[in-house]
């Protein structure tokens, strides 16, 4: 039993974005037999077949207006795998088939989502076994896949659990136990990049995949394929230190990715973004403390928020190892990620996670540390006492 099967009734419950199964059953289009072949006209470099693909596949109007949005998410997976390989071919989709434009602006507006697949169409969303949609039908890639699905129901749940945690501040019990569902969850992106490492090389993601996933005009705009970058790690960090303790580069990173994701992580960002991020109550919440240790609750606050932190500095750790290697040189065929940012970025997200591990964890021994009593400042003879006493002492104060 794997985690999805655990709180998949509960998260289908709320919404028609988290019906996974019923996404990945769908086939709205009738696109199975075509896509099957896309790895073939891929590996042919077909962009003539992969045109007839995306003209076929497009829905008609009506068809497109019919669609509830289980449905419409499953249509836009389907025609994005076609848009993402006609592009890595040189081809410009929508001026191949332009008749595709108002069906994918229609499908955006039904699932409320950007009008192109993203990372949750390509992984998510996306049929298990014969019928799974892909580029290459490399086995690398179906585990590049199963390295997202992983984080999926793990990013829901902490997305739970961060809105409970914004509501709450240090001295509370139910701080720390919320810091700690946090930790569960987000070990989940540890497993997953472990998992990456361990399945897929450098050199197939930076030569064999990475070109799928280049960005496509669509009405003038331009629309990243599914990168990995978008899934929401984010989701965690403006709870616990972004909202207020980041940098111009990285809140202008995530102002671009935000709109890739789903409407209520979208709305979650907005009404979290310039909060009191866990970090800062928490320093406030220490730095009022005057007695040699820290009340229990407040100190398993600090230890429960260092430990959620150490687990994000882990994971971005080795986040940039694999993505140095996939970028490095002599592999590399472009000089930002498939999220549309430089690897510098990732260092510059792990120095900030680190850095408010620090500040936690400073200020928890800080607190902890044996208080020294001030030594007492020497007896200065005061002046006579005489009418003008009082002003004199006042001057001295005020000077």
């Amino acid at each position: 039993m794997t985690l999805h099967d655990l709180v998949a009734p509960a998260i289908e419950a709320r919404e028609p974005r988290y019906r996974i199964a019923g996404i990945r059953a769908a086939d709205p289009l009738g696109a199975d037999a075509i896509l099957a072949a896309v790895p073939a006209m891929n590996r042919d470099a077909d962009v003539p077949a992969l045109t007839v693909a995306l003209r076929t596949l497009v829905p008609g109007p009506d068809r497109t207006a019919s669609l509830g949005v289980v449905d419409a998410l499953a249509a836009v997976r389907d025609l994005g795998l076609l848009l993402g390989s006609l592009k890595r071919h040189g081809a410009e989709p929508l001026a191949a088939v332009p008749e595709a434009l108002p069906a994918l602006q229609e499908l955006g507006r039904r699932t409320d989502m950007v009008p192109r697949d993203t990372v949750h169409h390509y992984t998510t969303w996306n049929p298990l076994g014969d019928r799974q949609r892909m580029y290459t039908g490399e086995a690398m890639e179906g585990y590049l896949q199963n390295a997202v699905r992983m984080v999926f129901p793990a990013l829901v749940a902490a997305l739970d659990t961060c809105s409970e945690l914004a509501g709450l501040e240090p001295y509370d019990p139910r701080f720390a136990a919320a810091l700690d569902r946090t930790a569960q969850h987000v070990q989940a992106m540890v497993d997953s990049i472990d998992f990456t490492v361990a399945q897929v090389t450098p050199d197939f993601f930076a030569r064999g995949l990475r070109p799928y996933f280049e960005e496509v005009d669509i009405a003038g705009h331009d629309y990243l394929g599914p990168a990995a970058a978008q899934v929401p790690l984010w989701l965690v960090d403006v709870t616990l230190w972004q909202s207020d303790r980041s940098s111009p580069e990285y809140d202008a990173f995530l102002d671009e990715s935000v709109r890739y994701s789903l409407p209520s992580w979208r709305a979650f960002h907005a009404a979290h973004r310039g909060s009191t991020s866990a970090v800062s109550k928490l320093s406030a919440a220490i730095s009022w403390e005057s007695t040699p240790r820290l009340p229990p609750g407040l100190a398993a606050s600090a230890e429960s928020l260092a430990g959620v932190l150490r687990i994000l500095k882990t994971f971005r750790a080795r986040h940039i190892g694999v993505a140095r290697k996939a970028y490095s040189e002599d592999l590399r065929l472009y000089d930002e990620g498939s999220g549309g940012a430089p690897v510098a970025l990732l260092r510059t997200v792990l120095d900030l996670t680190r850095e408010n591990e620090t500040l936690v964890r400073q200020a928890d021994v800080g607190a902890h540390a044996p208080r020294t009593t001030p030594k007492p400042m020497p007896t200065v003879p005061m002046p006579a006492v005489s009418a003008a006493g009082p002003a004199l002492r006042e001057k001295r104060f005020t000077a």
